[in-house]
């Protein structure tokens, strides 16, 4: 590993206005709380060595013009473990957050809990981990920034615990750290890429675009919109149709949703925000592209969370990541904005492995509890469950080019033992074009379209 960066100089990459909070702590009582041979002369060592006093350095700094509470970790003093004292300081940190009301901004480089205080500094863990749910509860957002390395505990607690993720490239990152891995254990899954690629991180950004991004991520995080979000206006019709009629059958409904050049979330997306930055991972192990989920900046300047389907089947880490995106969005008060588009959920053998049920499920749950407006927007395809499960009941509206469906009408005609060329009949009967769910109370409207040229 080279050498780290240290606790100031993560501080100095994101910000030029630092406040450190003071601490009026003592010299260290003997050799700490389980008489470790030899701790307090290491603690002075560690000291004179780094010019702190202890593994974390707290204070309050103005991030993209956003006021937060830092905590910055210095990995030279004793591989920056965490012991009372740096408990303690976390502690004051939180609570001075939660008193002025400021976001936290963690710079984790730890090894984990510090073995010189034993148990007692294991339980720092549970100290971190309530102060943090206290913080998530009062509605201040957390990100977290995890430098090389950050393992054990501190990425348990302090990395992975927060709301969004940051790593800077390389780092080492994982809860196994470098010496008790086992030996035939491959380097390249404890990396911030490695993490980020398995839906445990957000993005790796490097150091230079770090401040314009943290800073960004605050002011989305912190500004959020008022009130339940408009539906966008739709893109435009197809262009092979150029119909500015409604659909005239199921069928052809079903075909102007399936039609290649029909406008996609990503269009949707930048047509309504000026920019966005994205959450990525359902913190279980799995990513889905076909499932865009962040926050994005309306020209007012005010924010947005967005949880958009982009066409595909929507796969169990999808609905993971889109529920991670409604509950936090919920608890910072941000208005929610859904963009439904899918042929319905993946039902291959690999999505029951992981859980499509279960997934869905929590979307379900996530979606009904959510305490903020929440607004859908019916896209392309609306296929079955997967496609519900991220509407918003009662506040959902369609495109001219959309269906919205118990099933698909080939799956249907495939049930009801029919021949494939009695699907279109069956979409007919399904009533899924736009203006038969208007009719049957399952939008509120259908949003006005532009013909395509």
């Amino acid at each position: 590993m080279t050498d780290p960066m240290t606790a100031r100089e993560a501080i100095a990459l994101v910000t030029d206005d630092f406040t450190e909070l003071p601490t009026s702590e003592g010299p260290l009582d003997g050799d700490g709380p389980i008489g470790w041979p030899g701790y307090s002369a290491a603690h002075g060592r560690a000291a004179a060595r780094t010019g702190e006093t202890e593994s974390v350095v707290c204070g309050t700094g103005s991030i993209g013009g956003v006021r937060a509470v830092l905590l910055s970790f210095e990995f030279r003093f004793l591989g920056g473990s965490i012991g009372e004292r740096t408990g303690a300081r976390a502690i004051a940190a939180h609570r001075l957050a939660r008193a002025r009301r400021l976001p936290v901004v963690v710079l984790p480089a730890t090894g984990g809990s510090r073995m010189h205080e034993g148990m007692r500094a294991l339980l720092q863990l549970q100290n971190l981990a309530r102060e943090s749910a206290l913080t998530r509860a009062a509605g201040l957002a957390q990100v977290a920034v995890v430098r090389d390395p950050t393992t054990g505990g501190g990425w348990a607690t302090l990395g992975a615990g927060s709301d969004v993720v940051l790593a800077l490239p390389g780092a080492q990152v994982g809860f196994a750290g470098s010496r008790v891995r086992p030996p035939d254990a491959d380097p390249a899954a404890y990396t911030a890429e490695a993490q980020l690629a398995h839906g445990h991180i957000d993005a790796v950004v490097p150091p230079g675009e770090l401040r314009g991004t943290l800073g960004r991520w605050l002011m989305l995080l912190t500004r959020p919109a008022e009130g339940p979000v408009p539906p966008p206006p739709a893109l435009g019709t197809t262009v092979a149709l150029t119909a500015t009629a409604p659909a005239r059958s199921g069928r052809d409904a079903v075909a102007r949703a399936r039609h290649p050049d029909r406008p996609r979330a990503p269009a949707y997306l930048d047509a309504h925000f000026t920019h966005r930055a994205e959450i990525s991972g359902d913190r279980c192990g799995g990513t889905d592209p076909g499932m865009l989920c962040g926050f994005g900046q309306r020209p007012d300047g005010r924010t947005v969370a967005y949880a958009a389907q982009c066409g595909t089947a929507t796969r169990p880490a999808g609905f993971r990541t889109a529920a991670r995106l409604v509950r936090l969005a919920d608890r910072l008060g941000i208005p929610v904005l859904t963009l439904v588009d899918t042929p319905g959920a993946a039902n291959d053998p690999a999505a029951e492995r992981d859980g499509a049920g279960p997934a869905i499920a929590d979307l379900f749950e996530a979606v009904a509890t959510a305490r903020v407006p929440l607004t859908s927007l019916l896209v392309g395809e609306g296929g079955s469950g997967g496609a519900l499960a991220l509407a918003a009941p009662g506040n959902t509206w369609a495109t001219p080019d959309s269906y919205f469906s118990v099933i698909a009408p080939e799956l249907a005609t495939a049930i009801l033992k029919r021949t494939p060329e009695e699907s279109a009949a069956t979409a007919d009967l399904l009533r899924l074009r736009p203006q038969d769910l208007l009719d049957l109370g399952v939008v509120r409207g259908i949003v006005p379209g532009t013909v395509a040229t």
